[in-house]
């Protein structure tokens, strides 16, 4: 063994191991119990960030914890590979997005296979490979057949200029993100998922994911926003059909003082003919927002329609408003107003001279008048007829009763969820097998044609998709008439590629199938990790794809993932110089030197280069846009990938935020040496048997205790807790026992054998590469993977002395070994009897002392 720690030598020798002999490859035939460890696959978007780093070094030491428990553990990877990026990197550096994709591919596999993951690569594939979108394709025709997929128009944001629709985010002050051009409302036919028809289950199944964080759960669940409420009828003056509305507020009804509706409603439409001035204000309309986000920010605007409906109980003449706050693809795109119960209609009320009718007053006492906001909590009604004093309950009931009887309304549960609209006007993207015939309409492209194929030589020029150009590609033949016909242009939505991905890794290469019977073996994932910001979109829309694949009979299990790890972000340092017109240049951190104070603070900093001065932004995550990113190969580089993982896994439990210190990262580094040394120099006194029996003085004995403790204590933080730095944090504390004794008998020396193995394989899922070297030194012959996890000796935890802390008012004043057995009374002298305890309570009058029995003594003065 040599002296010194080399990790390129070490980190490549084990990686090649892995490699050679397929360490990770694995498969269902196996009589261990199965572990499917995931983590959310990437975007290939060229290099490594130290969030993949930490996110796939999470699931890394959990895949490997459970290798070394005796399970059969898969840990896949791949890549989301379609996608706008691409798309853009391609047009600016006029190369198709397929070669651009393909060469980030293999950089960024061969970087994370350099951090040692135990991945089974034999499983690996590209979302744009046709392999895969082969079978999402023809997902895609079983899911249309049995209408769970319908084409319909939509209002979507559309830039004239790249020809495409947007997302809200991408709308930026009305333009688009990229072109700049004013955005416009479009109405054109687009794919969408039912997802609706989903949301009670979806809503009810969060209830049995006991391994899911809350945050993430109570998200969900108010995405899919279940309401309880009443379908109201507002008969049409002329009584030839109603204006529906959905409220949760029936008790407000009487206090109904207008009625709003969307720019797009057929009431608007019909006002347009008496009151043709309005086209003004919804053609103002097309350029407003689509999201509930956006509503709630901009400025309530709306206009009379010149028309009027009836209030359902009072047949009282209600003035019908066009606002822009109504979205028409939000329930019936009308809302009844209530401005004394309501604060956003208290405003648009407000704004527009309407009248403002209070209904409700609270369970004990009055409103104060006049009104200044809204009154919105629930109360007892008044000024509402028949219907006065009666509580929310009883009014409920009472209008339930009363509107069904006169069929002008009825009790309905509403979701917030709406369907999800998948069409998207890109190339790089899964094309949609849907072929438009003008004899038989839209057609499911059969089978025996799938899949079809993306061209991938194209560079988009950023005026639309190049496939609604190419007419090679978009010219094809009626599979059913075989008339001429036009293949869809369209593709889909990339959230669709990473919805079912999960799945397809169990059998990837079943070029026939979608899935076998191997996904029942796998599936679902014992344990998914990814970042919160997918809390919603991603992992809502996976668990809709996982009951649509149930519901085909294509999977046994009704949810996806069984456990959910959502890890904090990497943050950094940021450093800028802001020149006269307030523009900020943004310096990357190891270009920036920083003086610090003696207690570690940040004074200044000033570029390593020139010595110029730079501005200390603060610790923000890692972004391209700040600069403040650390390149993780030059980490492998500089100090290995054990020491990445271990400064990743030490510094903050995974669900935070990680600050990244260059100093934590040396610390890092410095343990890996201390460990290497520590083992040097215990081979050079002879390896031996681990420790089993013999006679140990109390030193020795409390060592092997704390040892015992130690992986009882890491046992559990990982495998319950998930808290991999507490984990660290323990077996740094016991090597620092450890490094306070010597070992020169031959039992001494197997009490060091048994703390050196145990520390070395408890290690092992964080810095792999040193503690299997380690652990061919230890024990030659042997290989650590085909070690099992150690175990605590329960004898050894059955101590007969413990150390117990002593404070005075709350202060640490010493600590005393004692045995169990004394009683409290005996335990209390010797607190008192310490000599460092003495002086604090000499001349003192001792109130109280608390005490806890094997822990502490609190001495009150």
């Amino acid at each position: 063994m040599q002296e010194n720690y080399n990790h390129k030598e070490i980190e490549k020798k084990q990686q090649a191991k892995w490699h050679n002999s397929k360490t990770f490859v694995v498969n269902e035939n196996n009589p261990k119990p199965k572990y499917y460890c995931l983590s959310m696959l990437p975007y290939p978007s060229g290099k490594l960030h130290m969030g993949h780093v930490r996110n796939y070094t999470i699931g890394d030491v959990i895949a490997r914890f459970y290798h070394l428990n005796g399970y059969n553990v898969l840990q896949p990877f791949g890549w989301d590979s379609f996608g706008l990026p691409a798309e853009n990197a391609a047009f600016a550096s006029n190369v198709p997005p397929a070669k651009w994709t393909y060469q980030n591919i293999d950089y960024m596999r061969w970087q994370l296979q350099s951090l040692g993951l135990a991945v089974d690569w034999s499983r690996e594939f590209a979302t744009c490979s046709p392999t895969y979108y082969k079978h999402q394709q023809w997902l895609f025709t079983k899911l249309y057949e049995k209408g769970i997929i319908y084409r319909k128009n939509g209002i979507v944001n559309w830039d004239p200029v790249d020809q495409t629709v947007l997302a809200n985010e991408q709308v930026i002050d009305g333009k688009g993100w990229r072109s700049g051009a004013v955005v416009i409302k479009k109405e054109i036919p687009m794919y969408y998922f039912k997802i609706t028809d989903y949301a009670e289950e979806l809503l009810q199944g969060l209830d049995y994911l006991d391994g899911w964080p809350e945050q993430v759960k109570t998200m969900q669940r108010n995405w899919i926003g279940k309401s309880v409420g009443m379908e109201i009828h507002f008969p049409y003056t002329d009584n030839l059909g109603s204006l529906i509305v959905f409220t949760t507020r029936v008790d407000t009804l009487m206090g109904v003082t207008y009625v709003a509706i969307a720019p797009g409603h057929e009431l608007a439409t019909a006002a347009l003919k008496i009151k043709p001035e309005l086209a003004s204000f919804i053609e103002e309309y097309k350029n407003g927002g689509t999201s509930e986000a956006q509503l709630a920010t901009q400025e309530k605007k709306g206009v009379f329609s010149g028309l009027y409906v009836k209030h359902p109980v009072t047949n009282e003449l209600i003035p019908v408003w066009i606002a822009n706050y109504v979205l028409m693809n939000y329930g019936s795109g009308a809302v009844m107003a209530v401005p004394a119960h309501d604060e956003r209609d208290f405003e648009f009320a407000s704004l527009n001279n309407l009248p403002i009718k209070i209904v409700i007053r609270p369970n004990n006492g009055k409103l104060d008048l006049p009104m200044t906001a809204a009154y919105t909590e629930r109360g007892i009604l008044f000024n509402s007829r028949q219907f006065d004093g009666m509580d929310f309950d009883r009014a409920f009931n009472a209008f339930e009763e009363f509107l069904t009887k006169n069929n002008l309304g009825r009790a309905k549960t509403n979701y917030r969820l709406r369907d999800w609209g998948i069409s998207r006007q890109r190339y790089w993207g899964c094309p949609i097998p849907i072929i438009h015939c003008e004899n038989c309409g839209d057609v499911c492209v059969p089978e025996t044609q799938l899949p079809v194929i993306l061209p991938e030589n194209l560079i988009p020029d950023g005026s639309g998709s190049p496939l609604a150009k190419l007419a090679d590609f978009y010219n094809t033949t009626c599979p059913q008439c075989g008339a001429g016909a036009r293949r869809e242009t369209d593709t889909m939505d990339t959230f669709v590629d990473s919805s079912w991905y999960y799945a397809r890794y169990t059998c990837a290469d079943n070029d026939k199938q979608i899935l076998d019977d191997r996904v029942n073996y796998w599936a679902p994932v014992n344990q998914y990790i990814g970042g919160i910001e997918h809390a919603i979109l991603h992992l809502l829309y996976a668990r809709f794809f996982h009951k649509c694949l149930h519901n085909l009979g294509l999977v046994k299990s009704s949810e996806p993932f069984t456990n959910l790890l959502t890890q904090g972000m990497v943050l950094a340092d940021t450093f800028y110089r802001e020149d006269a017109l307030g523009k900020k240049t943004w310096f990357n951190p190891a270009d920036v030197h920083v003086v610090t104070d003696e207690k570690g603070r940040q004074i200044s900093a000033v570029l390593k280069a020139d010595g110029l001065n730079v501005q200390i932004g603060g610790q923000e995550k890692m972004s391209k846009s700040k600069n403040n990113g650390i390149d993780p190969q030059m980490i492998i580089e500089q100090y290995g990938a054990d020491a990445a993982r271990l400064f990743m896994m030490f510094t903050a439990p995974p669900e935070l935020s990680l600050e990244w210190s260059d100093n934590g990262l040396e610390g890092a580094n410095r343990f890996i040496k201390r460990l290497w040394k520590l083992v040097y120099e215990h081979k050079q006194a002879g390896i031996v048997k681990c420790f089993t029996s013999g006679e140990l003085t109390i030193e020795q004995k409390k060592l092997r205790t704390l040892l015992h403790q130690t992986i009882q204590k890491i046992t559990h933080d990982i495998a319950v807790r998930r808290q991999f730095n507490t984990a660290i944090a323990s077996i740094m504390e016991l090597l620092n026992s450890y490094s306070k004794m010597s070992f020169i008998s031959e039992t001494e020396k197997a009490l060091s054998q048994e703390v050196l193995e145990a520390v070395v394989i408890m290690l092992s899922p964080i810095i792999p590469h040193i503690c299997e070297e380690l652990y061919e030194e230890l024990a030659p012959g042997e290989k650590l993977l085909d070690r099992q996890w150690v175990v605590a000796d329960i004898a050894a935890l059955d101590v007969d002395e413990v150390e117990v802390i002593i404070q005075v008012n709350g202060k640490l004043r010493g600590k005393i070994t004692v045995a169990k057995s004394l009683s409290r009374e005996q335990v209390e002298d010797m607190a008192k009897q310490n000599s460092n305890v003495a002086k604090f309570i000499e001349n003192q009058i001792i109130k109280k002392i608390i005490f806890v029995p094997g822990k502490l003594v609190n001495i009150v003065v």
